[in-house]
């Protein structure tokens, strides 16, 4: 089975009103236009030909849909969700469980009686949610903790009024304790931080792209402990299909710009500021890996993998140029096209995409053909 995918777009208030829009060839509703999402996960999965969902055929008859092996390695569920994601404005500063760490919570949150559905319930389900953002267009982002001497030197260079002690906790190694204190710390105390860090970044020298986004932060969240929290992380600007890869406990925000997506199936976020969202710092910090990240890009191999050794999915790049390209693989796959015209064809069957459509191809379908003049990206199972 190969076939055309019709999908949702989620309007969460941090979308752009124009680049999904423009990616699909469609004329703007005014509207924040978030994410589209591929896939099979409960709250918004994408519908077949047949008009039956995609979750509901999974349910349904789990091995059809998956092929066996990949059914029973994931019980049933079908293992990853694809995104565009288009940010006008940044998401939270959030981090994801680790799969025992998920399974833990979910269990004391069904114990405690709260609805999986309560804007308070920090586990939406069992599973982990790792996940890689390839950029379509300059990608801007806050990923994982900044190597600490770096982070010094910054403080260094802006010196802003208030900071000495987290200046001198980073110092003696304690990224634990200074992230744990910003978070922990009320409104009221954090809004002279903000204020006094808005000052520091507004005066000219080195680390123009970090003084560039947290002018934005401090003026769009003046008393919110995130900003504090993106003074310690990674500021990238990705490039065209420049690629970061989030494991379980890495801490990132995305900023700004259009990106497509691809995590394990799962709704689970701990959030910890640049939100109105539910924030629950001490499980947060639970979830953390502190280890610095020095390096967080990832760019593709030369046949367009994008290696992660994520166990819920694998993503490959292909760039169709009139010659035909077989991707070999089995159990479910997602091709979204992201420019051009693609044709996405299996054993039997195929369909052809323009930017921002997307195939789904069943599990027992074989190899999927790709021909045109266009960009896909395929997912599957790992």
């Amino acid at each position: 089975m190969v076939v055309l995918l019709q999908n949702t777009i989620r309007d969460y208030a941090w979308g752009s009103p124009t680049a999904l829009p423009k990616l699909l060839g469609v004329a703007p509703t005014g509207q924040p236009q978030a994410e589209l999402w591929m896939g099979a996960h409960e709250s918004a999965p994408s519908v077949l030909p047949s008009g039956d969902t995609l979750y509901d055929a999974v349910s349904f008859d789990p091995a059809a849909v998956l092929g066996q092996e990949t059914a029973e390695r994931f019980d049933g569920r079908f293992p990853f969700l694809a995104k565009l994601l288009a940010a006008a404005r940044p998401l939270s500063i959030q981090a994801h469980p680790s799969r025992e760490q998920a399974i833990d919570g979910y269990q004391r949150d069904e114990a405690a009686g709260i609805p999986r559905d309560a804007s308070d319930r920090n586990y939406k389900d069992a599973w982990p949610k790792p996940e890689i953002l390839i950029a379509l267009e300059p990608f801007d982002a806050l990923v994982g903790f900044r190597p600490l001497e770096r982070t010094v030197a910054l403080l260094d260079t802006l010196k802003p009024d208030g900071f000495e002690d987290l200046t001198e906790l980073l110092r003696n190694g304690k990224l634990r304790e200074a992230f744990t204190d910003f978070m922990s710390r009320d409104r009221d105390a954090i809004r002279p931080l903000v204020t006094a860090l808005g000052a520091a970044v507004a005066r000219p020298g080195d680390f123009a792209l970090e003084r560039e986004t947290l002018a934005r932060l401090c003026a769009d969240f003046p008393d919110d402990p995130g900003v504090l929290a993106a003074l310690l992380l990674n500021r990238v600007r990705l490039r065209r299909f420049d690629a970061v890869y989030l494991p379980a406990g890495n801490v990132h925000a995305y900023l700004n710009g259009l990106g497509f997506e691809v995590m394990a199936n799962s709704d689970n976020v701990l959030r910890g500021g640049l939100t109105p969202k539910h924030i629950d710092v001490p499980e947060l910090v639970s979830v953390v890996d502190f280890e610095p990240l020095a390096d967080p890009v990832l760019t593709a191999t030369a046949d367009g993998v994008y290696e992660t050794g994520c166990p819920y999915f694998a993503v490959r790049r292909v760039e169709v140029t009139g010659d035909e390209r077989t991707v070999d693989g089995a159990g479910p796959r997602i091709v979204c096209c992201v420019d051009g015209t693609v044709d996405a064809a299996g054993k039997e069957s195929a369909v052809t995409l323009s930017a921002g459509q997307s195939a789904f191809l069943s599990g027992p379908e074989g190899p999927c053909t790709l021909r045109g003049s266009g960009t896909a990206f395929v997912v599957s199972a790992s």
